[in-house]
């Protein structure tokens, strides 16, 4: 059944069409499948992707499959890496613990694209949903409170209408191209090579390693005991995909003596890109995903960036859905993942570049400055949060006071604790004083805010993508309090 815009102005197909069913239009689906929206997710290819691809899943993603109620396949399934080393051929420069602290997920796990993608097919199955195949889109155009769109399914073509767009479409998004959004960035020098191979059990499955070299930087990412994920800089980029023997030289060069490639299962070229948009939306229109930022692969963060994206996107949309949402609320999603991103890229690029310099004098300098930083705890501390995603933060927003930080809480897990719903947390001592304001509180929105007590001395209101709105000491309750209902106005109405 058709629903009513928002803005009165007629009927809809669909709440939201997403635009690609990779990793992120997935997981979007599955968001709004889990959150009653109505959705269509569409996909020109004829049905998944059987290449390994992104890899690294990383806490902060965790966290979020976990509340979102998906967390339990890629725990099963993910090899875990609580380590990197950097390596030569010769010696270990530096080894470094990835265990981040006040996560329930201290590690990377390791899980290729193919089966993420397949994870979130199932889970979208389970939840009543398809994908449609072999269905191109073609162009869309905004009108006064929904979007019409013209898709083309083997050969016929058709018109759908929906509240909302999502391109979720890759790097040469088609969305991205409609909204003349500029990519902007540049190329880096020469061609990288990657291959998923068979290897011995030299180096241990809970690591990886990161090894530069006088022939360049090879990264060693472990799928399990062994096999391997290889990423690495080549000279010329051959004809066809690269052959065992590549890898074997490469390997001979670069990786730590010992280890060995064995047999190869997928392998490509390809070119590093690092590239942005400098907004990620205009009007009912949105981009996620490679559609909006691709980066260097030396750090694993494109796919988890874009998960990210669509995970602060989907409660807005939800909000705006059903009516209760603001155009502020909506131009938040640029406003806060636009920093996000550009931090995401110029961290992949320092890595891309400390890794990638050949000349004799950087190598000497990497082996001395590794070692040293790799035992300042402050450098340690910002590298694991950098590449966890749990430093992640939205300060400055125009829908935040404060820091914006990320809140966890076990109590948010499940699939089933955050939707679209603010969360009040008050101390459990609270006074009767405090109690009563607070619940005032959360009568002046009783559809969108619940109250909980918890261990602590703040007030915190967490929005339902699990980061925190607006904060501070109970005590100064009357203040704190005022401060959230006129951050709530702005945002959402009940």
């Amino acid at each position: 059944m058709a629903a009513t815009n928002p803005g009165g102005h007629g009927t809809t197909d669909t709440d939201v069409l997403i635009v690609g069913a990779g990793p992120v239009g997935l997981f979007l689906a599955n968001e709004c499948a889990r959150r009653g929206m109505r959705y269509r997710v569409i996909e020109m290819r004829a049905g998944q992707s059987e290449y390994s691809k992104a890899l690294a899943i990383f806490p902060r993603t965790l966290e979020v499959f976990n509340m979102s109620g998906l967390v339990q396949p890629f725990l099963r399934i993910g090899n875990r890496v609580d380590s990197v080393a950097f390596m030569t051929r010769e010696e270990t420069l530096a080894r470094m613990a990835f265990e981040p602290e006040g996560t329930p997920y201290p590690f990377v796990a390791m899980v290729p694209q193919d089966v993420t993608e397949k994870i979130l097919v199932a889970e979208l199955r389970r939840r009543g949903g398809e994908v449609e195949y072999e269905t191109t889109f073609i162009s869309a155009a905004e009108h006064d409170g929904y979007v019409s769109a013209t898709l083309e399914r083997r050969g016929e073509r058709v018109q759908v209408t929906a509240k909302f767009l999502v391109g979720c479409d890759g790097a040469h998004s088609a969305v991205r191209h409609l909204l003349h959004l500029p990519f902007e960035g540049g190329q880096y020098d020469g061609a990288f090579m990657l291959a998923d191979v068979d290897t011995n059990e030299v180096l241990p499955a809970n690591e990886l390693h990161l090894c530069p070299s006088e022939f360049g930087p090879l990264a060693i990412f472990p799928m399990s005991a062994t096999r391997r994920r290889l990423v690495a800089t080549v000279d010329v980029m051959g004809d066809g995909a690269p052959s065992l023997e590549l890898v074997r030289e490469v390997v001979a060069q670069r990786a730590p003596a010992g280890f060995e490639a064995q047999g190869l299962h997928w392998s490509s070229y390809f070119r590093i890109h690092h590239r942005h948009v400098g907004r990620m939306h205009v009007g009912r229109i949105f981009i996620a995903g490679d559609a909006a930022h691709i980066h260097s692969p030396f750090g694993g963060q494109g796919m988890n960036t874009g998960l990210q994206d669509v995970w602060n996107l989907c409660w807005k949309l939800q909000l705006a859905v059903s009516g209760r949402g603001s155009q502020e609320l909506l131009e938040s999603y640029s406003a806060e993942r636009c920093p996000v991103i550009k931090g995401v890229i110029e961290t992949t690029h320092r890595i891309t570049q400390a890794m990638g310099t050949k000349s004799s004098l950087a190598q000497a300098i990497r082996r001395t400055v590794i070692p040293l930083l790799s035992h300042v705890s402050a450098f340690e501390r910002g590298f694991v949060e950098n590449l966890s995603e749990l430093g992640i933060a939205y300060s400055g927003s125009p829908i935040v006071e404060g820091g914006g930080a990320r809140f966890w809480d076990d109590s948010l897990g499940g699939g089933q604790n955050i939707k679209d719903r603010f969360l009040l947390f008050v101390p459990l001592d609270a006074n009767d004083s405090i109690r009563k304001r607070a619940a005032a509180f959360r009568d002046s929105f009783p559809d969108l805010l619940e109250l909980r007590y918890a261990r602590t001395v703040h007030l915190t209101l967490v929005r339902p993508d699990g980061y925190t709105a607006c904060g501070g000491k109970a005590s100064d309750s009357a203040r704190v309090l005022e401060s959230m209902y006129q951050l709530m106005t702005r945002q959402a109405r009940s």
